[in-house]
């Protein structure tokens, strides 16, 4: 039958001619769709159901604030969770696990147990959960694939358990590794600082009088014993001035017994004792004008003044008895015991007592001003010493000062990363905390078999197309009028009309419906296999 397209718009002429296309191909077409999804659709019901359970492990930071304890770990989180993983992947406790859960019970007696540690690290999955910045993990998932949904969620709760336990462990180890190596350095700088202080104590005890903090010391001593030497030197001259009166006055004194009385006449030593005692006079008032009554030179001088005030006096006295014991000696014309001499002999011993008491004191004076001046040059050489002893002791200093600072912050390390340990024994530091737990799978991860419901219309759609477009182009007959008039060399002057009886219009109404009852049942067979995957699946 040769159809009419005479007349009819592009538009109209294309679907005339999909529509007469399908009319002709349909079973071509809805065969292959229909077969092509059940196949593949079929598959995924006969293959092995695998199920997911998974758990969301959340990465909590310490519960102390940073600025009361500094944490002592500050490894990567990625490469920690990575190491961890590494470790809980490990033949070792994957074997444990397998035994302890009797995973794969089936494959154990047939194969080797490295397969069956291979297998199981394909069945686990560790996924990082970033912040929005994608700059810090804040979580991770674990998860477990098995065809039976409870081991899955067992296996994925050991695993969460040993992810857990196995941080704790390593950040509490890491934790103990800083704070004894912080110590075992500790230990090293307090031998150095001991070692530090040991010299300058050392140094200082061969020179503690050439320290500079003894400068000023040093100084004031000097200038007090500069004071001393000046006043022992005032003193042995004076000293010395008395012991040249008192000589003289004592050759005096006995050149006064050689000679004649004199009648009323002053011994010749009596002026030079009023001499003396004018000039010790002056000195006291001079002293009296810088120090005051209790100073030893004005009591000294004072003493001086009082025995030769009464030196003086009992001379005149024994002049006086002397004289009178002449002349009565003269009226009665007999002589006496004691002529040539003046009286008894106590003034003399007096002279000669303070002659040698005036001797003892400038001996005492000049072996005092002996050891004044050696203290006096042993502190100018510590003085001179002094800039020498500074540089050394700065040196030494400068060691101690280092080695002690080094101390003190090793020590401050050391007392921040214990209160860390403690905080991670406690487990307060960052930790791993289960938000979602290990779920139970109701649907298997795979086979989706929504997923393999749309692969397979695709794959039926693709085989109907290329089924129904190859037998229509390896198919030579003219279907419609324009076909025709394409192969004829003359245009087409007149055209007989389509002339259909009764029967040929029901058996083309059989035809439509047949066409649209089968697209209809195989679009009910496809959307109730989706329904029954989604359900089921």
């Amino acid at each position: 039958m040769v159809e009419d397209f005479e007349d009819k718009p592009a538009e109209s002429l294309y679907l005339e001619q999909y529509w007469s296309l399908a009319r002709r191909r349909y079973w071509y077409f809805l065969g292959p769709l229909l077969a092509g999804w059940l196949v593949v659709w079929g598959a995924s019901w006969f293959l092995p159901s695998v199920y997911k359970s998974e758990t969301l492990i959340l990465v909590e930071q310490p519960s102390m604030p940073k600025d009361y304890v500094v944490p002592n770990v500050a490894d990567d989180l990625q490469e920690r969770v990575q190491s961890i993983t590494q470790q809980i992947l490990s033949r070792t406790r994957l074997l444990h696990i397998i035994d302890k859960l009797n995973l794969y019970a089936n494959e154990r007696g047939r194969t080797e147990p490295d397969n069956l540690v291979e297998r199981m690290r394909k069945d686990i999955h560790v996924a990082l959960v970033h912040d929005e910045n994608n700059r810090q993990v804040t979580a991770f998932t674990v998860s477990y694939l098995s065809q039976d949904p409870h081991i899955a969620q067992r296996v994925t709760s050991e695993l969460s358990n040993l992810f857990i336990s196995e941080n704790l462990e390593v950040r509490q180890r890491a934790s103990e590794d800083t704070t004894q190596f912080l110590q075992s350095q500790l230990e090293e700088a307090r031998k150095v600082l001991a070692e530090q202080e040991e010299k300058v104590r050392e140094f200082k005890e061969r020179h503690p009088e050439d320290l500079p903090a003894q400068l000023q010391s040093n100084l004031q001593i000097l200038r007090g014993l500069q004071d001393q030497l000046q006043t022992e030197g005032g003193a042995l001259n004076a000293a010395k001035q008395q012991n040249v009166y008192l000589q003289s006055l004592l050759n005096q004194y006995r050149s006064l017994q050689k000679t004649p009385r004199t009648g009323g006449r002053a011994p010749v030593g009596l002026p030079a004792i009023n001499d003396e005692l004018d000039k010790l006079r002056a000195q006291l008032a001079d002293l009296s004008s810088h120090y005051t009554e209790r100073h030893p030179d004005v009591r000294k001088l004072k003493d001086q003044i009082a025995k030769t005030e009464k030196m003086r006096d009992e001379i005149v006295a024994d002049l006086k008895a002397g004289a009178t014991k002449a002349q009565t000696e003269d009226n009665a014309d007999t002589p006496s015991q004691s002529d040539g001499q003046i009286g008894d002999s106590s003034p003399m011993l007096q002279l000669q007592s303070q002659l040698r008491a005036n001797q003892i004191e400038i001996t005492n004076r000049e072996q005092s001003i002996a050891a004044l001046q050696a203290k006096i040059n042993g502190y100018q050489a510590h003085l001179g010493q002094e800039p020498l002893v500074e540089q050394q002791l700065t040196d030494l200093s400068r060691g101690y000062e280092q080695s002690k600072a080094n101390y003190d912050e090793l020590l401050r390390k050391k007392n921040g990363s214990e209160m860390a340990t403690s905080m991670e024994l406690r487990q307060q530091g960052e930790h791993f905390r289960v938000i979602d737990p290990p779920s139970l799978p109701m649907k298997p991860d795979f086979p989706n078999r929504l997923k393999f419901c749309a692969i397979g219309l695709a794959v039926g759609i693709a085989l109907g197309v290329t089924l129904a477009g190859g037998t229509e182009y390896l198919d030579d007959r003219l279907h419609n009028e324009k076909a025709l008039k394409d192969l004829l060399p003359v245009a087409v002057i007149s055209e007989l009309p389509s002339f259909t009886t009764a029967e040929e219009e029901r058996t083309e109404q059989r035809k439509v419906w047949a066409i649209w009852a089968t697209a209809a049942l195989a679009l009910f067979t496809i959307l109730g296999g989706l329904a029954y995957s989604f359900l089921r699946g």
